[in-house]
C-alpha cells in the first residue's frame, strides 16, 4: 500500500514539473529578449541607445494613434448601427421591450469587440482575454439557466406575437387580459382583477388560447331541460328571447341544438356570435333571461334528484 502511494505521488510530481517547465518555456522568450536587448545596448554609444529608444517610442506612438483612429471609427459605426436599428424597429413597429433589448445587446457586443481590437492593436495578446470572456460567459449562462430560458421565451413571444397587450387569453390554467409583456415574464389580469405573473419560458412552450385574435367570440349556453319537455317548444322559446338582440354579429343567426341526451336531462346548446367586448355582458344578461322566461313557456330545468318507489307486501 505504501509503495502504491509513492508511485502516485511520483506521478503527480512529474505532472507538476511538466506544467512548470511548460509555463517557464512560455516566459523564456520574453525574458531572453529583454536580457539580450539590455546586453546589446550596454556597450553602445548613448546616441545609438537614444536612437533605439526613439524608434521604440515612435513605434508605440504609431500604435496609440492607430488605436485612437480605430476607436473613433468604431464609436461612429456603433452609433450609426444603433440609429439604423431604431429606424428599422420603428418602421416595422417592433415591440418596445424587444427593440430596446436587442439594441442594448448589440451595443454591448460591439463595444466589447472594439475594446478587444484596440488591445490587439496596442500589442497586447488577446488570446487570454478572449478565453476569460468565454469562460465568464459560460459560468454566467450555467448560473442563470432558468432566467435565460425565460429570456429566450420572452424574445420568442415578442418576435412572433402569439398575443399582444390587451388580448384576452387562456394559458397555463389562467384566463385574463394581457397587461404587460416583459422580456422574462407576462402579466395578465383575470376577470376578478387578480394579477397573474407567468414566466415566459413555460408560457412560450405551452398551448395559448387567444380569444382576441379575430375580434369576435361565440357565446355558449348549455341548458338542462327535463325529459318530457318538447325540444321544438324550447327552441321556439329560446329564439323568441334572442330575436331582438342587437349585439349579435351581422350575417349570423343564433343556433339552438339538441346537444346531448344525458341520464336525467336533455342538454340544449345555445350559440350566439358577438363582438369580443360584448361577450360577458351578453352571457350574464341571457343567463338571467333564460332562467326567468323559459319556465313561463312551460319548460322545466332539470336538476339531480332521486326517485324511490316503496312497495309493501299484502
Amino acid at each position: 500500500m505504501f509503495n502504491f502511494l509513492q508511485v502516485q505521488v511520483a506521478e503527480i510530481q512529474e505532472v507538476v514539473d511538466a506544467k512548470s517547465a511548460e509555463l517557464a518555456s512560455d516566459s523564456i522568450p520574453v525574458v531572453s529578449d529583454i536580457a539580450s536587448t539590455v546586453l546589446e545596448l550596454k556597450d553602445k554609444p548613448v546616441s545609438e541607445v537614444f536612437q533605439f529608444m526613439w524608434g521604440k517610442l515612435l513605434d508605440f506612438g504609431l500604435k496609440v494613434i492607430a488605436a485612437l483612429a480605430i476607436y473613433i471609427i468604431g464609436a461612429f459605426l456603433i452609433k450609426w448601427l444603433v440609429r439604423l436599428m431604431k429606424k428599422i424597429f420603428e418602421k416595422r413597429k417592433t415591440d418596445l421591450s424587444l427593440a430596446g433589448f436587442l439594441i442594448s445587446l448589440t451595443k454591448v457586443v460591439m463595444i466589447i469587440l472594439l475594446v478587444v481590437i484596440i488591445i490587439g492593436v496596442l500589442g497586447v495578446n488577446t488570446t487570454s482575454f478572449a478565453a476569460l470572456l468565454a469562460s465568464g460567459g459560460l459560468a454566467i449562462g450555467m448560473a442563470l439557466s432558468g432566467a435565460l430560458q425565460n429570456f429566450a421565451g420572452g424574445v420568442m413571444i415578442l418576435a412572433f406575437k402569439p398575443f399582444k397587450v390587451g388580448d384576452f387569453i387562456d394559458a397555463m390554467g389562467f384566463s385574463g387580459t394581457v397587461k404587460k409583456i416583459a422580456i422574462t415574464t407576462t402579466r395578465i389580469h383575470t376577470v376578478d382583477n387578480k394579477e397573474i405573473i407567468i414566466p415566459n419560458g413555460t408560457l412560450s412552450n405551452s398551448s395559448i388560447n387567444n380569444f382576441s385574435s379575430t375580434g369576435n367570440r361565440r357565446v355558449d349556453w348549455t341548458l338542462s331541460l327535463t325529459y318530457g319537455d318538447s325540444f321544438e317548444d324550447a327552441k321556439k322559446a329560446i329564439l323568441e328571447i334572442l330575436k331582438d338582440e342587437k349585439r349579435m354579429l351581422k350575417d349570423t343567426e343564433p343556433q339552438v341544438i339538441l346537444f346531448q341526451l344525458s341520464e336525467s336531462a336533455i342538454q340544449v346548446s345555445v350559440r350566439l356570435w358577438v363582438k369580443l367586448k360584448d361577450y360577458w355582458d351578453v352571457y350574464f344578461e341571457y343567463n338571467e333571461k333564460f332562467y326567468e322566461q323559459l319556465p313561463k313557456a312551460g319548460l322545466h330545468f332539470a336538476y339531480p334528484h332521486l326517485s324511490v318507489d316503496l312497495k309493501t307486501k299484502a
